[in-house]
């Protein structure tokens, strides 16, 4: 049986902000998102509180939406006999690939609330099932 010194058990208490602080920016380099999808289309909505609409860069390329972005938030508080300030900066970039019937070409995309919402129709008629192809003799 191993006894617990003094010192032994001050480390959880230095370690715990860390780890805290670790699980924190993991959240933030992977915002929360949401992928659904309805006979008309396919639908990404991605949480990005304090996020302006000019720091956010959507991309199509290859068959992925692409959500890049920066976060820069600074709060201060004080009292008179308290000061509290906190900063958040990072970068984030969350890809989603695309289904072969949905067409990149007319995705729409709407920033409202701090939360994205990504738009993206489907294909409609022979293009959206693809094609069999007959392979000839010769």
């Amino acid at each position: 049986m191993v006894e617990k010194t003094q010192a032994s058990g001050l480390w959880p208490q230095f370690y715990e902000p860390l780890r805290n602080f670790g699980t924190r920016m993991a959240n933030w380099l992977a915002p929360a998102s949401d992928a659904s999808s309805d006979d008309d289309a396919y639908r990404i909505s991605m949480e990005l509180p304090g996020v302006a609409e000019e720091d956010i860069d959507l991309s199509v390329h290859d068959g992925f939406v692409t959500v890049k972005g920066e976060k820069s938030e600074q709060r201060e508080d004080s009292g008179d006999t308290w000061y509290f300030s906190e900063r958040q900066y990072g970068a984030f970039s969350r890809s989603f690939r695309l289904p072969a019937d949905a067409d990149g070409d007319k995705v729409e995309a709407h920033l409202k609330d701090g939360v994205l919402n990504v738009t993206v129709p489907r294909r409609s008629g022979d293009s959206a099932q693809g094609r069999k192809v007959e392979i000839k003799r010769g």
